[in-house]
């Protein structure tokens, strides 16, 4: 099958090429109706953008790319005692073990933050300049992403397992099992709290459930859903932590947080509250962020090889592009508790 070209877009969408282009390049100058009609068509043809046929067919870019969801957290550049330099967030840290990987390879690597309103685009564009893609979880559209997929490899980084592609993943349940053991059993803590992200999230999922293992494991009753969810910024987790408090009933005895940044939000607000971690609560977050070791108290956290998973993304990649016909791989990464002193201990 040929290439599909700017040219049979514009046709099968019934508009200028020059039309097309502005869809790519500046999407908000096209209509909204219009720019619809031009990425269905793009869809159905399985067109990329960037004049990049040439460069696909051949794998001469050079070039390997990483898109993931822009969830930049402002206020984590207001925190205590945190150097800019070191503020390093999940994103970031796969980034640079990416690199790393893919320069050992002689490849370069383009990344893209990809905002929700224009996530296809930016996949598409992305798409035609490299080799192969790496796509962290819930990033773009599944439709999108099938049709880059027929063009050139990618590699899903977290989320929910695709058997048609390339697969990498943390051991989420594993950690917050043994995370909300160590808990009950070591600290003898029984009122716990779980603060979940987006209900689309399949690594929150995951941590949830082991958090209910924990409670099943120990005989305390099973917490059938999150006791509050957030989407993954210290904002969140100072709003959790707020209507926790508020609501009626016995305080829990410690809150446990889908990720760190949540979780850091969290200590900040109960420090706001007056109560005193852990001594009046205990927190705990999942990801293992440089943040975590930064703020007071240092964050019991969940350590997930961050810089792993981009190393292991370039390298299935490169893997890829040098065999299109071989089985897609499925890895499952270790992790790893950090116990520091928001929990109790250190």
């Amino acid at each position: 099958m040929s290439t599909p070209t700017v040219y049979d877009v514009a046709e099968r969408a019934g508009v200028s090429i020059a039309t097309v282009s502005r869809v790519y390049r500046n999407p908000d100058s096209v209509r909204a109706a219009t720019r619809d009609r031009v990425l269905a068509a793009a869809r159905e043809l399985g067109y990329l953008p960037s004049g990049s046929a040439r460069g696909l067919a051949s794998r001469t870019t050079g070039v390997l790319g990483l898109c993931f969801p822009d969830f930049h957290d402002t206020e984590a550049e207001d925190a205590p005692d945190a150097d800019d330099a070191e503020l390093m967030l999940y994103s970031d840290e796969v980034i640079r073990g990416m690199e790393r990987a893919a320069r050992r390879h002689g490849y370069a690597l383009l990344i893209s933050a990809s905002h929700a309103d224009r996530a296809g685009e930016q996949l598409a564009e992305v798409a035609g300049r490299v080799d192969g893609l790496a796509v962290l979880a819930q990033t773009v559209p599944g439709e999108d992403l099938e049709v880059v997929s027929r063009r050139l490899p990618v590699v899903m980084l977290a989320g929910q397992r695709n058997d048609d592609h390339d697969h990498i993943e943390v051991a989420n349940f594993d950690g917050q099992l043994e995370l909300t053991r160590h808990l009950i059993v070591d600290h003898g803590l029984r009122r716990l709290a779980f603060v979940g992200g987006p209900p689309d999230s399949p690594d929150g999922e995951a941590r949830f459930r082991g958090f209910q293992a924990a409670h099943l494991e120990a005989g305390l009753p099973l917490p059938e859903l999150p006791d509050m969810r957030g989407d993954l910024t210290q904002s969140a987790g100072r709003k959790a932590v707020a209507e926790l408090l508020d609501r009626d009933g016995e305080r829990p005895q410690g809150i446990l947080l889908a990720n760190d940044q949540m979780a850091v939000g969290a200590l900040h607000a109960l420090e706001g509250r007056g109560i005193a971690v852990p001594d009046g609560m205990a927190v705990t977050g999942f990801d293992g962020i440089p943040l975590s070791r930064l703020v007071r108290p240092t964050l019991t956290t969940v350590r997930q090889p961050m810089g792993r998973l981009g190393e292991e993304a370039a390298q299935l990649l490169v893997a890829r592009i040098r065999d299109r016909d071989r089985a897609p791989a499925a890895r499952l990464l270790p992790v790893t508790v950090t116990r520091r002193a928001s929990c109790g201990c250190g």
